[in-house]
């Protein structure tokens, strides 16, 4: 499944490691150009989850058209050729007004399914399914996902453990097809006359990142991250298995489920430094897909530079 040429060369992309600012220069960048917004990020998805995913707030969202911003509800599954179906839908609707679309995000595996199609794979096997769920349930993740790394390594050292549905699928792959995922996922960059010029990602310094993924998750739990993730599980269908392996939303929930009864509970130094580790090992994983991507373009940043200087700095290499 690929988006098509056509519409793709008329797409601007901003990406980066989350807490780099992407947001801000996102609508400078957008007014700019006269662009709507396409959220390329799994979690913002999701209504509901707005703490945790830094969502754009609603006026940020009144400034710019945003797309692809609570479309489904927590319990729902979104694959990637159903994201891709989504944007190819959004970026259609924005150029027939004029516009051009400018996808925003930090979801490196759908920058590339835009980029470079995905592969669909082989129509669900759902006693397979069901038979490997069962072992989850008898031997817990861990086992499902060695199995996957003796099949499949460079598959199983992007996928966590506790990601038990993109694990299952793609032990599903292999064994319906005899051959790797990675092998079938790992589709080269579209001829040059069918690329789009305009992938730009940002690259923070690292101490400067830290420090505000440091603040960021900080300023979430002050926020009310844990009531957000308490109202999200007393729901009548709580987050399935994506939603729930957000980061931050995966934590917080483990830690409400190990103390169900201490509602008032307040979130320990340990919690939140957990979070603050894990976003960090996330930002550095975010990095190796851009970095890896040739059709993306390093704009390299300080943390010292303007909102208007970069946006300056993005559009002039697009003129």
């Amino acid at each position: 499944m690929h988006f098509p040429a056509e519409l793709l060369s008329q797409c601007w992309f901003l990406c980066g490691p989350t807490a780099c600012g992407k947001t801000a220069l996102s609508l400078s960048l957008a007014n700019r150009l006269n662009a709507e917004i396409v959220a390329l990020d799994s979690m913002t998805l999701y209504r509901g989850m707005n703490i945790g995913t830094a969502k754009p707030s609603i006026q940020e969202r009144s400034q710019v058209p945003h797309h692809l911003i609570d479309v489904l509800d927590p319990h729902e599954e979104c694959s990637l050729a159903d994201y891709l179906a989504l944007a190819e839908r959004a970026c259609l609707e924005i150029v027939q007004r004029g516009s051009q679309p400018l996808f925003v995000g930090g979801t490196g595996l759908y920058l590339r399914s835009v980029l470079r199609g995905v592969f669909a794979g082989p129509a669900a096997n759902w006693g397979l399914r069901r038979e490997l769920e069962a072992r989850v349930e008898r031997e817990g993740p861990l086992a499902l996902h060695a199995e996957l790394q003796r099949v499949d390594p460079h598959t199983a050292n992007r996928l966590h453990p506790n990601d038990v549905r993109r694990v299952i699928r793609a032990l599903e792959i292999f064994r319906t097809t005899g051959q790797p995922m990675s092998s079938q996922l790992e589709q080269g960059p579209r001829p040059a006359s069918e690329r789009t010029p305009h992938v730009y990602w940002l690259s923070p310094e690292r101490d400067w990142l830290y420090q505000r993924i440091n603040q960021r998750v900080i300023q979430m739990f002050d926020q009310g991250l844990v009531s957000e993730v308490r109202r999200l599980i007393q729901l009548p269908r709580p987050p399935g298995q994506t939603a729930r392996q957000g980061l931050g939303y995966k934590e917080v929930i483990e830690w409400l489920e190990s103390s169900p009864s201490d509602a008032t509970a307040i979130p320990s130094p340990e919690l939140i430094d957990l979070i603050q580790t894990r976003t960090r090992q996330f930002a550095k994983r975010q990095h190796t897909w851009f970095r890896n991507l040739e059709e993306s373009i390093p704009i390299p940043i300080t943390g010292a530079e303007s909102v208007s200087e970069l946006t300056e700095r993005i559009a002039s290499r697009g003129a």
